[in-house]
């Protein structure tokens, strides 16, 4: 494992006393359906060499935003936030500068939808989501993407109309790992990469596998498809814990990432698993100590 300080771009946390999470449904995900906080990943990131964490937002409600920027405020492990707010809202600039004067507002650091919900493939497209994301864009802000395989298209059409928002592109785009198939989820990717506004997280690829039949190696030519398309310039590392406990420990997801990128140098570790997401993102305090 690279000896640098790392980063993990991508965890999330919820209280169920606070709120319910309306997709922990099913046999599959009970394990999810409990309380996860920042001290319960705190001792198992320290341990990992985790030195910095990015939160994302779980639910598209305005009130856990600033919950999560007022708990990374009080914690020095979480070092940036990417919330949610109504894209297609037409004060979505004024949400966004509310969000930055309150407690933790500096910690700010991307938004999202959860896209993958939405029933139409083309919700990107839709003109006011893309003045939305233009207004992210002109806050300074990243843009998370989750979306599924289908929706990589909308995605690389909205990327190329806001060229001046960085993209990030979240779990690979949940790739079809389970059936083992590589397209046309490998070749939509492609083109969203060859847009340089774009870049990738390394995360999320256990729990689209095939829970208990799957090995690195299975998830190698996924890790290779990215690699090769971003390259490690325009990749970083996220743990997508506690979603990523259904398969697997914390320190064995970092291990597992390890592996995937075993055939980089020293440098291009360290911008994998430090140097790219701290750049993305603007993390602020520095996540080098």
């Amino acid at each position: 494992m690279t000896d640098r300080p790392i980063v993990d771009a991508h965890h999330h946390v919820w209280d169920l006393a606070v709120r319910p999470q309306p997709w922990i449904t099913g046999e599959a995900l009970a394990p999810l359906a409990r309380s996860f906080s920042a001290a319960d990943l705190a001792p198992e990131a320290r341990a990992a060499g985790v030195t910095a964490t990015v939160v994302v937002q779980t639910v598209c409600v305005p009130d856990e935003t600033p919950e999560l920027l007022a708990l990374a405020a009080e914690d020095d492990l979480i070092a940036g936030v990417v919330g949610w707010t109504d894209l297609t809202a037409p004060d979505i600039a004024d949400a966004l500068a509310a969000l930055r004067e309150g407690p933790g507002g500096d910690r700010l650091v991307g938004i999202r939808h959860q896209v993958q919900e939405e029933p139409d493939p083309g919700w990107l497209l839709r003109p006011a989501v893309r003045r939305g994301l233009t207004a992210v864009a002109e806050a300074g802000l990243a843009y998370d993407l989750v979306v599924t395989p289908p929706q990589l298209a909308a995605a690389t059409a909205a990327a190329a109309w806001v060229p001046g928002l960085t993209f990030v592109l979240d779990h690979l785009g949940k790739p079809p790992i389970a059936s083992g198939a590589l397209e046309p989820w490998a070749a939509d990717v492609r083109r969203l990469a060859a847009l340089p506004n774009t870049v990738c997280k390394l995360s999320g690829m256990v729990t689209e596998a095939t829970p208990g039949a799957w090995t690195t190696a299975t998830l190698a030519p996924y890790a290779d498809t990215v690699l090769d398309a971003f390259s490690p310039r325009r990749l970083l590392f996220g743990s997508d814990w506690p979603v990523s406990t259904l398969q697997a420990g914390y320190g064995e997801i970092i291990r597992i990432a390890d592996a995937l990128t075993d055939g980089l140098s020293p440098a291009e570790k360290n911008a994998v698993f430090h140097d790219n997401a701290a750049g993305v993102y603007g993390l602020r305090p520095p996540a080098r100590p």
